[in-house]
């Protein structure tokens, strides 16, 4: 029996749907626009895709949208100083700094400049601090994408065991906290962090009833590694090649195919994580502007 596919585009699309209505009425009652500035330092062919993409589906929504690209060797000062231009600019309500930056940048000094009230992105120590105390805040884009997945396919997650693949600052560490908080109706579960230093990975992956995969590494999640009718969250996007028309071959960390045969769900990639960590930034800045115009929001 195959697994039911989890269609990230098609939940991904009806949330932007909601949210571009929801910025219209904005416009219309307050004359309030949200406002996203990204930040795009170098040449690095995947960050420029991610920054082309998020501009493409802010602007669909109605945003106001702003796109700084800056130089490879442009010095950390420059970049600090453009920061603090737009936490003053009162037309802008989210900035984002796509990340990796260039190694003569330090990306902490870079995140800890932009106002926490302005972080999207979820990734200021603030906004960290409070989303482990569970208190309202930014949440970082793909582990609130996650949530949204688990609550659209009625996943039940409290009580479930939860594996989580990964340990990284943007996706293991907050999933796994979010998850085990009281939060209803995704949380509440018992949840086991997987990492590189794990002696026997595969024992904990098979007891999870769900599991979430992002550890870098293409289709190293097997068949015989998951339990069966798991719900298994693909995080990972390796490009693995490329076609012949140029475009980039791309797989998961999870060997689709054939887990696909004993999951309950899964999420492809590309079509499944990928969507809903663009929408997730989208709602962040428009709860964002409503935040700044003191309107009832999600943020505080």
């Amino acid at each position: 029996m195959s697994a039911k596919i989890i269609d990230g585009k098609a939940i991904a699309q009806e949330i932007r749907e909601s949210i571009k209505r929801e910025v219209q009425e904005l416009k219309e009652k307050y004359n309030i626009v949200p406002g996203l500035v990204t930040i795009l330092v170098g040449e690095d062919p995947a960050s420029i895709s991610y920054v082309k993409g998020k501009q493409k589906v802010s602007q669909s929504l109605g945003f106001y949208s702003v796109e700084e690209k800056l130089p490879e060797n442009v010095s950390e000062n420059e970049l600090l100083k453009l920061i603090e231009k737009y936490n003053k600019d009162p037309k802008v309500h989210g900035i984002l700094v796509q990340l990796p930056l260039p190694k003569h940048i330090n990306e902490r000094k870079i995140i800890n400049a932009i106002d926490p009230k302005k972080d999207v992105d979820g990734f200021h120590p603030i906004n960290v601090g409070k989303m482990v105390m569970g208190e309202p805040c930014f949440l970082p884009c793909t582990p609130y994408g996650i949530l949204v997945l688990l609550e659209k396919i009625g996943c039940p997650v409290e009580g479930a065991e939860v594996v989580v693949l990964g340990r990284s600052n943007i996706v293991g560490k907050p999933i796994a906290n979010l998850l085990m908080q009281k939060r209803k109706p995704i949380g509440n579960a018992t949840v086991t962090v997987c990492h590189t230093g794990t002696w026997d990975i595969a024992f904990h992956t098979k007891r999870a009833d769900i599991l979430i995969v992002a550890i870098g590494k293409p289709k190293f999640i097997t068949a015989d590694m998951i339990k069966e009718g798991a719900v298994v969250i693909d995080v990972g996007i390796n490009r693995i090649g490329i076609t012949p028309e140029g475009k980039a071959i791309l797989c998961g960390d999870v060997d689709f195919e054939n887990v696909k045969q004993k999951a309950g769900a899964i999420t492809p990639v590309p079509g499944g994580v990928g969507p809903m960590t663009v929408t997730m930034l989208m709602k962040n800045t428009l709860e964002s502007a409503k935040m700044w115009n003191g309107l009832p929001n999600e943020i505080e």
